[in-house]
């Protein structure tokens, strides 16, 4: 029999008209790698076979015997379908009960051998019987395991339990990876032999095997660090690859004063902390050689990066090269172009004129030549302006990658909150820095490759150092670890469901004394029926919850006609037109509005100094690092800030968990204990990652991320281009693709 091949259609193997082929489908699931790498998320061990006379309440067990009697009938009274077998054995005999699951009563005829496995619950009247146990009918000996014995699939094992969904469950799937093991798959390894035995690994045919049929859970222990382990390895090898890439490339040297940049500094209304004057010497270190920047300048909630960027772009103008300056929304584009304005208005030029600068969104574009000079103009017309040079720093979202924008002498790229982009995203403005490469590309030393500009990601996230490593092993890495002087510390409180009212009593008291409060919930519309139906089908404790999650649109009405009429409140959401939600940021920041409630759209960036009140509907439903970032919306004045973290419940492993956010020190204490409780994936989702599950979880294994990057640093020390790695090389190209593929 020939083996399968990775790349096999599942329909060549299990045949097109299966209906569990369109279900596996619509899970992404369609060749034979496919369906191999859906790894199993736990396992139930069945592996020990009990005499019926011998099983304890609650013990979770297979049992071996003979179907006795089975029937079935429905409950009217509980509208469900009812299988009962006697099951027996030589110790005696026990009844298993199946609840809509009619097909049972086909498969176990009477005087049906099978192996059943399941827990041994115990009835009101103190009966032990097996609650819808998983059952496997013994076929006649036929040879098919290695001792000639039937192989078990469901029983007598450990059993592995897969991700599911509608339509498709784990016996399913047992059942066709099996049918793939009875035809031999064949995948070639790629990592390494030195790696794999330095680090322990087992081959990758022997751990497919091990990690969906295991004999022991070490066996699939070791089977999973393998798979975890190999996309750890990739990323690495990506990073270290793409860092070599990038120290390789010329950039603009850019020439830098420091006596002028203490001037500048000097100007400012305000002193810079001793970590923003280290992390601008950083920056400055790196434009300085004609090597590109590549670096990641992070730091909590409001403690100045967005100065020392925008300090940067003014040197860049300076030397006459252009910035691009993206932000993933139009409310923060507009925010940095802004303080930008301010600050060019404070601060003297070596020419006497300031830059120009210019606001690019999907809605509008605005030039701002100094003083009162500023101008909205088409997109063709900004667009032309740009290419001509004409503007020095240019603010936008995704509209600053589109092919139509031109770039005359593009020297500095600075992106905000960089992992809020796509991995595509990101691709794409990457690959265009040598498009806008400045107009001198090609000059210089041996007239060699064109020229790229510098660039600088930010980002407010506390990111954990795990996976720092991993997700922006490429970059460099600045830290501003302290916020300005004079910040007052925002009081927070975890508020239970019976203190609501308080809490209104106080939004109307700060309102009063002519403060302004954001309200935060997490959904934008309440759930229609479609969405409860599909909650309801799905039986997941998870999805039904999301049905009580407050909605802004609800919220807002709430507020507006019943708790506050005679407040002024406004509703901002993601689904709204951009000119429509810049003109509710500019209204509330100009105080025409008291309440904002808001979706997440605000968790980024958003400055108005008058607001001193966080209300956090369904606080438990965010995670730790997104609850800070809400927070430190407020507190960036001169008032006194509070943030409320509203409950659905009065305490709890919830309320436990936002404790977390009252005790810790800073932004990246929080982010470590918001990674060992919810896990990678809700820092940056998979989509934003491009990660696959097993590599999320993987993340928060400080060791294993040591040793991938510890493996892809030595392999690439001893051949950079790996040319005696071709079957790595391959692999790392299909890795890639697949990372870039939303």
């Amino acid at each position: 029999m020939r083996h399968l091949a990775p790349e096999t259609p599942l329909f060549e193997v299990i045949g097109a008209r299966l209906p569990a082929l369109k279900r596996l489908e619509k899970m992404g699931i369609r060749t034979v790698d496919d369906l191999l790498r859906h790894f199993p998320a736990r396992y139930e061990d069945f592996s020990k076979t009990y005499a019926i006379a011998d099983l304890e309440p609650g013990q979770q067990a297979t049992i071996h015997g003979v179907v006795e009697d089975i029937r079935a009938r429905h409950s009217w009274r509980r509208n469900m379908s009812i299988v009962e077998a006697t099951i027996a054995d030589e110790s005696g005999s026990i009844r298993a009960v199946w609840f809509n699951q009619p097909y049972v009563a086909t498969a176990l005829k009477t005087g049906r051998e099978a192996n059943f496995a399941g827990k041994a619950s115990v009835s009101e009247e103190g009966e032990i019987y097996l609650s819808s146990p998983t059952y496997e009918v013994i076929r006649t000996r036929s040879g098919e395991g290695e001792d000639g014995a039937q192989e078990m699939n469901h029983t007598a094992r450990l059993v592995p339990v897969y991700p599911e969904t509608h339509g498709i469950t784990s016996r399913g799937i047992r059942f066709v990876v099996q049918q793939l093991f009875r035809r031999k798959p064949e995948f070639k390894e790629w990592i390494p032999a030195g790696i794999l035995q330095a680090f322990r690994l087992p081959e990758v045919n022997a751990a497919l095997r091990a990690i969906h049929f295991p004999k022991r859970m070490a066996d699939a222990t070791r089977a999973r660090e393998r798979f975890s382990f190999e996309d750890l390895f990739l990323l690495q090898v990506a990073n270290l690859k793409q860092k070599m890439a990038v120290a390789a490339e010329r950039a603009q040297p850019m020439a830098v004063d420091i006596e002028r940049i203490k001037r500048l500094l000097g100007e400012l209304p305000f002193a810079l902390t001793p970590s923003q004057k280290k992390a601008l010497w950083e920056i400055i270190q790196d434009i300085e050689k004609p090597h590109p920047m590549n670096r990641l300048l992070q730091g909590d909630v409001g403690s100045g990066k967005t100065v020392v960027a925008a300090i940067a772009a003014i040197i860049a103008a300076e030397n006459g090269y252009q910035s691009a300056f993206m932000a993933p929304t139009e409310i923060l584009a507009r925010q940095h172009f802004e303080t930008m304005k301010k600050l060019l208005a404070r601060i003297s030029t070596d020419s006497g004129t300031a830059p120009a600068i210019g606001l690019l969104t999907s809605g509008s574009a605005v030039a701002h030549y100094g003083a009162d000079m500023e101008a909205r103009s088409t997109k063709a017309e900004f667009g032309r302006r740009v290419a001509a040079g004409e503007i020095a720093i240019i603010f936008g979202t995704h509209a600053l990658i589109q092919k139509s924008v031109k770039f005359a002498r593009l020297g500095l790229v600075i992106i905000d909150e960089q992992h809020r982009f796509g991995v595509r995203q990101r691709a794409e403005l990457t690959a265009r820095r040598k498009e806008s490469s400045p107009a001198s590309a090609g000059a210089g030393a041996g007239g060699g490759a064109p020229l790229v500009p510098h660039f600088l990601s930010m980002s407010a996230t506390p990111i954990p150092r795990t996976l720092m490593l991993s997700i922006f092993g490429d970059l460099d890495l600045s830290l501003i670890t302290e916020l300005p002087a004079g910040r007052k510390a925002i009081t927070t409180s975890i508020v239970p469901p019976q203190d609501r009212e308080k809490a209104y009593g106080f939004i109307r008291a700060q309102v009063q004394e002519g403060r302004q409060v954001f309200v935060i919930c997490p959904r934008i519309d309440v759930p229609d029926e479609e969405d409860k139906e599909k909650a309801r089908a799905s039986a997941d404790p998870r999805q039904m919850k999301t049905l009580e999650l407050k909605s802004v649109k609800e919220e807002f009405e709430k507020l507006s006609k019943t708790i506050f009429p005679d407040l002024r409140v406004a509703m901002l959401h993601g689904q709204m037109k951009a000119r429509e939600k810049e003109e509710i940021m500019k209204q509330f920041k100009a105080r025409e509005y008291d309440i904002l409630v808001s979706t997440s759209v605000v968790e980024v960036g958003v400055d108005v100094p008058n607001a001193t009140l966080m209300m956090i509907e369904g606080a438990e439903r965010f995670g730790l690092a997104q609850l800070y970032q809400f927070r430190g919306r407020v507190g960036r004045g001169e008032h006194q800030s509070y943030c409320f973290l509203m409950t659905d419940t009065a305490g709890g492993a919830a309320n436990a968990r936002l404790k977390a956010i009252l005790e810790a020190k800073n932004g990246f204490e929080l982010a470590e204990k918001d990674l060992a409780l919810r896990g990678p994936g809700q820092f940056f989702g998979q989509v934003q990652t491009g990660l696959p599950d097993i590599a999320m979880e993987a993340l928060r294994d400080p060791e294993l991320v040591k040793e991938a990057r510890e493996a892809a640093a030595n392999l690439l020390g001893a051949d950079p281009q790996l040319k005696s790695a071709a079957p790595l090389r391959r692999r790392l190209m299909k890795f890639l693709e697949d990372l870039h593929e939303e």
